[in-house]
């Protein structure tokens, strides 16, 4: 009794603080909802997010935004075809007075990290963000430097802006867990965008720590994930794959490469993290579902009849989503029981 008493307890604290987060964000943001419920869902599963939209859609105002309530450590890096490596992660520097070698740590040593324009800079510095954000580490001439916790990347790239840009290789894209679209706001939101872009500038207020925030994501590890839908993760990744088993004859013509068993822990560590902002300690199915197209739709490899045929990304996801089922959803006394 005392158990499930003190389990209740943590959970309104956990709810009650993560409310009072996006309240200060949103006293600063206006809109985008499902974009900023994505950007909390990745820094409470510890996922890395690539942003895809036009300027001015308030991209780095968010991040910017929450780490300030988070009491975190921000830095934002603008990509140009000119960046090499170590103006990321840091390089040896020579001390003529000492004759010694000192490491200088770059930008990326942040809780919050903003690449914008990350495919404006050419492979190799996109590549030095590999390790970043696999290892959570950096190594420089031989000598492993820890990243500060928590920490997250999110890039930004421009779709309508091709001159001057360079494709993220296939094994940066996979670190992302999410690829999120951010869309124009409504004319209503436009309306209070530009009245308080015309007032006098509010400040988010910190709320939280870095501490707090740790805890937070330990917290997201507990919630219960029931194994039919892991196994519908599987099913949906392994249908990417293999199509002609989940009866998608006609789908491998059109992809080159299926998704990575990293889509399947960002799917499962996502649903987690989405249910525990609707406030439960459990998954249910629409918690995955709805995370479904976010996590794979930069991981397939369109082909080019595919491209020919003016499909995108998320068609094929949606193709994939009506042939696999996901799992019932439980009954009240099973979630009680979970």
């Amino acid at each position: 009794m005392s158990s499930n008493m003190s389990s209740n307890m943590e959970s309104t604290e956990t709810g009650t603080l993560m409310e009072q987060i996006l309240f200060e964000v949103k006293r600063v943001v206006v809109g985008q909802d499902r974009f900023l419920e994505r950007v909390m869902v990745a820094m409470l599963a510890q996922g890395h997010l690539l942003v895809e939209g036009v300027p001015g859609l308030a991209k780095t105002l968010t991040v910017k935004t929450l780490a300030g309530t988070v009491q975190g450590r921000f830095k934002r890096i603008q990509f140009t075809p000119d960046l090499v490596p170590s103006d990321l992660v840091g390089t040896r520097m020579y001390n003529q007075k000492t004759g010694d070698f000192s490491t200088t740590l770059g930008p990326v040593f942040t809780n919050l990290l903003l690449a914008d324009e990350i495919n404006r800079a050419p492979a190799k510095v996109q590549s030095a963000l590999l390790e970043v954000m696999q290892e959570r580490q950096v190594t420089i001439a031989g000598e492993t430097h820890r990243m500060p916790a928590p920490f997250l990347v999110m890039a930004t790239q421009n779709p309508i802006e091709t001159e001057g840009t360079y494709p993220l290789p296939e094994a940066q894209v996979d670190r992302f867990m999410m690829k999120v679209l951010v869309d124009y706001p409504t004319d209503e939101e436009e309306f209070v965008i530009a009245e308080r872009a015309i007032a006098e500038p509010v400040r988010a207020n910190p709320v939280a720590t870095t501490e707090q925030l740790a805890a937070l994501q330990a917290e997201c590890r507990k919630v219960y994930i029931d194994p039919s839908l892991l196994q519908y993760a599987v099913r949906l990744v392994s249908a990417t794959r293999t199509p002609e088993k989940h009866g998608l004859k006609d789908f491998a013509r059109l992809r080159t490469y299926g998704a990575s068993p990293r889509a399947t822990i960002s799917l499962a560590e996502g649903a987690r993290a989405l249910a525990m902002l609707r406030g439960r300690c459990y998954v249910l199915p629409e918690d995955m579902t709805d995370l479904v197209p976010d996590v794979f739709r930069h991981r397939i490899g369109l082909s080019y009849e595919a491209l020919s045929e003016g499909l995108t990304g998320d068609a094929l996801v949606q193709r994939i989503m009506a042939k696999v089922a996901p799992p019932p959803r439980p009954l009240r006394h099973e979630k009680l029981a979970a």
